[in-house]
């Protein structure tokens, strides 16, 4: 594991997050922190929220909302032509009142700035914002995207500016329900991690912080830009997305040449693991869906988890290596002009996801099927591996490879089906998952599922090594600052 990160705030209470023998810094968030935040934000008088994709319209209803009754100002600023200018609109910030604007005057007049606008558009017009922004003002990323392209381009962030990430772990409706939800819950929301990339005045970690609790975030952990956008990028083409969809593929089609009917394939795949796999592990941990099990479950699981492992981390790993080396936001890069032309297809067009439509409108009662939960969570562990190999911090770890699957993303798939899910995230994600999910259901189907029907032998030692896992201590100790309330899917 990697070196504890430190900080400290002037404005906020730091606690410990102890598990195992390790430990890391996190502020608890709520609604009675919202006082702090004109404190937080000292000297700020205008945060522009740049953009209104997947986190815009989130973030800045919430941290309007949290700073009701203070004196600093929200103001949305969006490109001239916009068409989510009438969606902003209905959310209340309009050019009448001061709230709307060009997105270019809108990074020129706010103290603090808040770039959600996509990864393709930061890193076409970096430049120019960079330009715009004044000296002692902060510039606030979501995600380490813009801090990887400017390495790979040779570029680097002004040196007269603050530079913060605050990066929630789940999608911006997420974000946004759960801070709706929290109104009645105190404390519900979506977790998030925080960076400071520069701080040259000394505000930057509380302004981060602030944010952070602004937005409704349960707790908050630290990290750095660089580890949040290799974690990021690497798990929304993992687990988060595109390995759970290209597993649900692998296990509908085998369960169907199995004998299943296709209804009951989907029930025993993709509703096993939307439903009560992640509703376990959410609440209990990963460990507990296998002790879940009786004792032929338990076998079948470990028969599916030994055989998938090996198939599962030999992708992750070829993922990591093309998201650390670049490679992934290159193409993020290269995607942008095409999509310009051609925007991205339909996902949820083969027989798993339209079988699974009907299947919804009657939902009963839903299996925790052993294989499924065996090969799910093997695939999830091998992601966890790899950035535990990387050094990557445990909070960070539980985040981008548990937490924000069964908290934020999964019940988006279990309410509507895959591309509910991954449609509502940011063009990033949404490419890496198209790009992946088809990897993960080929290797799985091609290895895992053949090694086992060849009674091929597999590694016994992979089972002690996931039942004595050092994440679940992480997850206990995460689990004590979850929200109190399930995410609720209109």
């Amino acid at each position: 594991m990697a070196k504890p990160l430190t900080f400290t705030s002037k404005v906020f209470n730091v606690e410990r997050l102890e598990f195992g023998k390790e430990s890391e810094q996190v502020v608890k968030g709520g609604r009675n922190l919202f006082p702090l935040l004109p404190k937080a934000f000292a000297g700020i008088k205008q945060i522009g929220v740049i953009g209104w994709g997947s986190q815009g319209p989130a973030q800045a209803q919430n941290i309007r909302e949290s700073l009701a009754g203070t004196d600093i100002k929200v103001k949305v600023g969006l490109r001239a032509g916009s068409a989510s200018a009438k969606q902003a609109e209905q959310a209340g910030f309009t050019q009448a009142n001061g709230t709307l604007g060009d997105q270019f005057d809108v990074v020129k007049e706010s103290d603090l700035v808040l770039l959600l606008i996509s990864d393709a558009a930061q890193a076409e017009l970096f430049g120019k914002v960079f330009e715009l922004m004044r000296p002692g003002t902060t510039l606030g990323l979501s995600h380490g995207f813009l801090l990887g392209h400017l390495k790979n381009v040779g570029a680097k962030f002004p040196a007269n500016i603050n530079v913060v990430g605050v990066c929630p772990k789940g999608m911006g409706p997420s974000v946004r329900r759960l801070y709706v939800q929290g109104k009645e819950v105190n404390g519900a929301g979506i977790n998030a991690s925080f960076a400071v990339e520069q701080d040259i005045d000394g505000r930057a970690t509380d302004i981060a912080l602030g944010w952070s609790v602004a937005l409704g975030s349960p707790y908050t952990f630290q990290t750095t830009l660089e580890s949040e956008y290799k974690s990021d990028i690497y798990g929304e083409r993992g687990i988060l997305l595109g390995a759970v969809h290209g597993v649900i593929e692998s296990l509908y089609r085998r369960f169907v040449s199995q004998g299943m009917s296709r209804e009951e394939a989907f029930l025993n795949s993709s509703e096993s693991i939307t439903g009560p796999i992640s509703k376990t592990i959410s609440k209990q941990g990963i460990l507990a869906v296998y002790e879940g099990l009786d004792a032929a479950g338990k076998k079948t699981f470990e028969e599916a988890y030994t055989a998938t492992y090996p198939a599962a981390r030999e992708v992750m790993e070829e993922i990591y290596d093309e998201v650390s080396s670049g490679n992934e936001i290159r193409g993020v890069v290269l995607a942008g002009e095409r999509l310009k032309k051609r925007p991205m297809g339909k996902i949820d067009g083969t027989e798993t996801w339209k079988v699974g439509a009907e299947v919804r409108k009657k939902r009963g009662q839903i299996p925790v099927h052993p294989f499924t939960a065996g090969v799910y969570i093997a695939t999830m562990m091998a992601q966890i591996d790899v950035l535990y190999a990387h050094e990557h911090p445990g909070s960070e770890i539980a985040n981008e490879s548990v937490i924000e699957c069964t908290d934020s993303l999964n019940p988006y798939m279990h309410a509507r089906g895959v591309s509910y899910m991954i449609d509502n995230c940011s063009t990033t994600a949404r490419l890496g998952a198209r790009r992946w999910a088809p990897r993960f259901d080929y290797n799985i189907t091609q290895q895992a599922y053949v090694d086992l029907d060849e009674k091929k032998p597999l590694d016994a030692k992979l089972v002690p090594a996931f039942k004595t896992h050092a994440v679940h201590a992480v997850l206990a100790a995460c689990a004590r600052l979850r929200p109190t309330v399930d995410i609720f899917v209109e």
